[in-house]
C-alpha cells in the first residue's frame, strides 16, 4: 500500500507512549537479533499491544497474538548486552502508527505494513486542566517516574502533558491503548480527567 513501510513489530503487554521510555530484557533469539540489527542500521521497531494470546515461538510454528492496529515507533537509546548474549535495552517512542497488514518473517518476527500517523497538533493545557499539571508534577518527583520520560517536560504543551499522565497514571493497558489512539491532545486531558475522578471515587 502507497504511503506504508514494513518494520519488525514487538507485541508487549505494555503500551510505549511517544517521549515515553521503557526498558526491556532481551532474550528470545528472534528478537536478540533484531535488536542488533536495529543497532546496525540505526533502525526502529513498533512496539504494539496485545489484544489477546501471548507471543510464543516454538520448532518451526511462529505464534502470534492479536495486536491492536496502533503501536509506536521505538527507537534504542540505550542499552548493554550480556556475556551470554542477551540484551537489556532503553526505548522511547518517537511516533505512533497504524497497521495496514501483518506477516509472518523467516526470522519468525511478525512484520508490519504501517503507515505512520500525523503528528498532534500543538495545544496549550489550559486552566481547566491546571489540576492535572499539579498531578504530574508531584508523580515527576518520584525516583521511581524518573525513567518513564525521555527529558524534560514543556509543562505547558497538552501533548507532552497528556502522554506523561497516559504513561505514568496506574490504567490499565487497554486504558492505555485508547488514550494512545486519541488524536487530540485536550480530548486525552478531558478522558484522563475523568478517569482520574473515578479513581479517586
Amino acid at each position: 500500500m502507497e504511503g506504508t513501510r514494513e518494520i519488525p513489530l514487538f507485541p508487549l503487554g505494555q503500551v510505549l507512549f511517544l517521549g515515553g521510555c521503557m526498558s526491556l530484557r532481551i532474550f528470545e533469539p528472534r528478537y536478540v537479533d533484531m535488536v542488533s540489527r536495529c543497532l546496525r542500521e540505526d533502525a526502529g521497531f513498533g512496539v504494539v499491544l496485545i489484544r489477546e494470546g501471548r507471543d510464543t515461538w516454538a520448532g518451526n510454528d511462529a505464534g502470534h497474538p492479536d495486536i491492536f492496529n496502533i503501536g509506536t515507533l521505538a527507537r534504542i537509546v540505550d542499552f548493554d548486552r550480556s556475556e551470554g548474549g542477551l540484551f537489556n535495552i532503553k526505548i522511547r517512542g518517537e511516533s505512533k502508527f497504524r497497521i495496514h497488514g501483518t506477516r509472518d518473517g523467516a526470522d519468525h518476527l511478525l512484520r508490519g505494513d504501517v503507515e505512520t500517523l500525523p503528528e498532534e497538533r500543538e495545544a496549550q493545557v489550559g486552566e481547566d486542566f491546571e489540576w492535572l499539571t499539579a498531578l504530574l508534577r508531584d508523580l515527576m518527583r518520584h525516583p521511581m517516574m524518573t525513567e518513564r520520560w525521555g527529558g524534560e517536560i514543556d509543562l505547558d504543551d497538552a501533548r507532552a502533558v497528556s502522554w506523561r499522565l497516559s504513561d505514568m497514571l496506574p490504567f490499565s493497558p487497554e486504558i492505555k491503548q485508547g488514550l494512545l489512539q486519541m488524536h487530540l491532545p485536550r480530548e486525552r486531558l478531558t478522558e484522563i480527567r475523568r478517569l482520574v475522578n473515578k479513581l479517586r471515587g
